[in-house]
This record gives structure tokens, sequence and C-alpha cells, in this order.
């Protein structure tokens, strides 16, 4: 038995070491919290709530990774609330006592909501910033006074830097996603915000995955931290079922439809590599009667809120995304994840199909690889340590690739490569013979080809050969109408101007036909 003070309140506590928690009611939570978690029937912690929230209640420094979906939001805000409602202070206009930095705006919407939702029995006031909207009505909602601020680096340095926000009476950063806002390049804003950080704080980061450099920047901001690591490195959720279905490039839609049309795809997320192809997809699943909405970080906000809430309230079966959009959604009741594209960095792969089986739920995620894509397929197979299986009765015959780029013949899909050798190259073991009928009829056909283009090209070369001459021709009789000149010296006779382009008319023979 150990007797600390504390680093909020400055009393000495006396501590020991206790059983890993079971319930919520074993937690030392202020009442009004304890009767809102009861009100959403929340029972057991996550391993990622066990380990943390009483580390967080005695204001110690945290470092939690854990995978999407384990309960990491309320893991920060139950601590925060329970600080600040024992507290019961005022709150001050521009002046927060708590900073939650979050990638996107929709992860800080969601963010805002779990505060309400657990917040509602005390009077603990929360504002949100987040670019892509009118900052009038932020600015009024600051300056009426707020305790826990949620914001995204963009906006809020803006407001800081407008001398709307001031951090000096701050006690509490939080940073969700730590991670995520390294891969998307806030890391020279993340620096600028923590200089205007009070030094005596309470640091809490929390990740889905935990990178070298997210390390590094700990160490310089975190104080005897309590490192929480619930989850294998980068392993992906073990009870979401993971299949890859081989599929060529222009078969990816039909399939798309034939998925979700089934009864058993009741609310889908779709991912692409573009905000094009996201458009392109939710089109086309609309123009086939199946009720999609796409997302992406060229749609406004309201237009990304509509199409989050209709999505949540089963207006739309389908949500189609992209990474920017894949840890900003936080929807119960998500039955597949579809890679319509499977992602360049693997990493994302693990955030993708994080967004199904949440909360200990079942889930389905299905992996589009068309040929090209054995790359990336492998690299993910690597992160996460184990083979995807392959889905054979959704999988179709696939084109092997040539060395040249062009399909060769096909192949079972119930394979896991796509050869890239010629028949009869290096490596193969069978040859072209010269008198094969079939490599004859393929010469052929391609001489046949370059035929046709050099038709096409000649035909194009002689029609702008035409026309200039012409217009040559109307040049010279406009500026000279008096004159005798051989209209037949400009553009020529019909078989001259199809096979040979004439010659050009000099300056001296102008004159001298100016002067007959």
């Amino acid at each position: 038995m150990l007797r600390s003070k504390m680093p909020c309140t400055g009393k000495l506590e006396i501590i020991q070491e206790r059983k890993p928690l079971k319930t919520f009611k074993e937690l030392d939570l202020i009442e009004p919290l304890q009767r809102a978690v009861a009100g959403e029937n929340y029972e057991t912690p996550t391993p990622i709530q066990a380990q943390t929230i009483p580390a967080a209640l005695k204001c110690r420094d945290i470092l939690g990774c854990a995978q999407t979906g384990t309960g990491k939001t309320a893991a920060f805000a139950l601590p925060i609330l329970n600080r600040l409602g024992a507290q019961n202070r005022a709150a001050l206009p521009n002046r927060p006592f708590v900073l939650v930095l979050a990638p996107t705006r929709e992860l800080a919407i969601q963010i805002g909501e779990s505060f309400a939702t657990y917040g509602k029995h005390l009077k603990i006031r929360h504002a949100l910033v987040y670019g892509g909207v009118n900052q009038i009505s932020q600015v009024r909602t600051l300056n009426r006074g707020s305790h826990v601020l949620v914001a995204t680096p963009g906006r809020l340095l803006d407001l800081m830097n407008q001398g709307h926000i001031q951090l000096d009476r701050l006690e509490v950063f939080v940073l969700d996603e730590a991670d995520r806002m390294l891969d998307m390049g806030f890391m020279p804003d993340i620096r600028r915000i923590i200089r205007e950080l009070p030094k005596q704080r309470q640091s809490l980061f929390f990740s889905a995955t935990m990178a070298p450099a997210i390390i590094e920047l700990t160490q310089s901001l975190l104080t005897n931290p309590v490192s929480v690591n619930v989850t294998p490195k980068s392993r992906s959720v073990d009870k979401i079922e993971q299949r890859v279905i081989f599929v060529p490039r222009n078969g990816k839609q039909d399939l798309l439809q034939r998925i979700l049309s089934g009864s058993n795809a009741q609310r889908a997320i779709v991912f692409t590599k573009t905000k094009r192809a996201a458009n392109i997809v939710a089109e086309r699943l609309n123009r086939n009667g199946i009720k999609a909405a796409a997302i992406h970080g060229n749609k406004s906000q309201n237009a990304r809120q509509r199409a989050l809430d209709a999505f949540r309230n089963q207006f739309v079966t389908a949500l189609v995304a992209t990474d920017v959009a894949a840890r900003g959604i936080d929807i119960d009741g998500v039955t597949h994840v579809i890679n319509f594209d499977l992602p360049i960095e693997p990493e994302a792969y693990v955030h993708r199909i994080g967004r199904t089986g949440r909360a200990g739920a079942e889930g389905i995620a299905l992996s589009f690889c068309s040929p090209g894509d054995q790359s990336d397929l492998s690299a993910i197979e690597r992160l996460i340590g184990q083979s995807v299986p392959v889905d054979s009765t959704l999988s179709v015959r696939l084109p092997r690739e040539s060395g040249d780029g062009k399909c060769a013949k096909e192949r079972p899909a119930s394979g896991r490569s796509f050869p890239t050798r010629r028949p009869g190259g290096p490596g193969s073991s069978t040859r072209t013979r010269p008198n094969d009928s079939g490599s004859t009829a393929d010469r052929a056909s391609s001489d046949g080809k370059r035929s046709s283009k050099r038709r096409r090209r000649r035909d194009r070369t002689d029609k702008a050969v035409a026309v200039t001459n012409a217009r040559r021709s109307a040049a010279v009789a406009a500026s000279h109408p008096g004159s005798s000149v051989n209209q037949t010296e400009f553009s020529g006779d019909a078989s001259r101007a199809k096979h040979k382009r004439p010659p050009r008319q000099g300056k001296n023979a102008r004159l001298r036909a100016r002067q007959g």
C-alpha cells in the first residue's frame, strides 16, 4: 500500500493494487455518470476501458492502443466528465478546460455526441469546431463558454489566430486517432497547437495502431504515461469474416450489385480509392434500384452529414466512401464492408474492415481483387499475419496477364496469383512453335490492325492538307482579285492531293504573279 499525491487535486490518496474491472459499477464514477452509463446498458467494460479509466481518473497520462470499435471514446470521455462534474465549475468564454483533437469532421461530431450522451445528467457544455461550414455559429458557442472543446486541427488554428480560442486554462488534452493525424499530414499543426498548451496538463493519446512516429511524439509530450496495448500490433478484428473475390475490373460493378441485392447485406459500406470512383459507384447503384450515398472529402459538411444520417437511419443500403472517411464512420449494425478497390496502404485495410464487427458483433468484409492488385493483397496478408480466404462461389474466371499487358489464357478463380510470363518465354513450360496456326492468326490479326491504323492516319493527313490548301487559295484570291494565278498550284488535283502534299507557293512566285 502506497501514499501518492494526486496531480488533479493535490490530495494524498492511498493507492493499492486492484483487481481487473468486471463491471462499470466498480468504477469510481460520480452518480450522474453511473446513471448515464446504466441508461446506455453498459455493463462490462471493454479491455481498453478497464485498463485506462482507473488510471485516467487518477489524472495519469495515458497512451492507449486498441482496435477500432473497442470503446476508446468512452475510455477518455468518462474520466473527463467525472473530473468536470466533481469540480462543478462554470464554463469560461473562449477558454475551454478540455481539448479533444480529431482528424475528421465526422469523428469530431461523433465524439461530441458521446460527450452529450454520457453527460446528459451533468451541467457540462461542449463545443464543436471543424471546417467545411461557416464559423459564425461556432464562434457564438465559444463566446457563451464551454467546458469541452472538440475540434479538428485546421479550424482550431484558424480560430486561435483570430483570437476566439485561448488555451491558457486548459487542463486535459486528448489526441484521438493519433496515427491517422500523422498519416493525413497534421503533424505541423499539432505541434503548433501543443506549443500553446500549458505545461501542467493531463494528456491522453489514443490510437488504433502504434507507429514509430507516434511513440517518438509521446516520449516528448507525455509524463510517465500508462501504456495500454490490448491488441496485437496491426491485427484485424478476429470476429470479422474476411474473404477475397477475384473479379475483372469491368465486372466489379455487377458483382457489387449482386451482393447488395441479397438479403444478408442489410447495411454495407463500400470503399473506393478515389472520390470520382465513389461518385460513379453510388450513381450506378441508385440507377439499378439500390439506394446508395457517397461520402468523401469533396462533399460539403452538410452533404456528408446528410449521407451519414441517411445511412444511420437505414434510408440507404450502401454508403460509398473513401479512406479519408474510414475513421469517421462509427455506426452500429454494419453487416458488410466491401473493398471495391484494395487500399494502397495495407494499414487502411484494418481501418476499413473495422467499420463492421464493432462492440463484439460479427461482420463480413469482402475484398475485390483484379489482375494487377496481387501485390496489394500480399501486403495486406503480411500485415494481418494470415491469408485471406478465397470466395470460390462469387469469384469468376480471370484472364491471365501476359508480359505485354494483354490477356492470354483463362485461369480458374481458385488460384492465388496472376502469372505475368508470356507463353513460350523464359521460365515457361511450353514453347510456341513457329508453325502454330494460333500464333499465325494472331500475327495476321495484329498486321490487319496496324494497316487499319496507318490507313486512318493517312486519311487524316490528306484531309488536313486539303483544308490548308483551300484556305491558302482563298487568301490569295481575296488579296489579289485580278491575279491570274492558277488555283491548282495551291490545291492540286485530286490524285496529287490524295498521295502527295502539293508544293508551297513561295514569295518570289507571288511577286511574279502580281507583276504579270
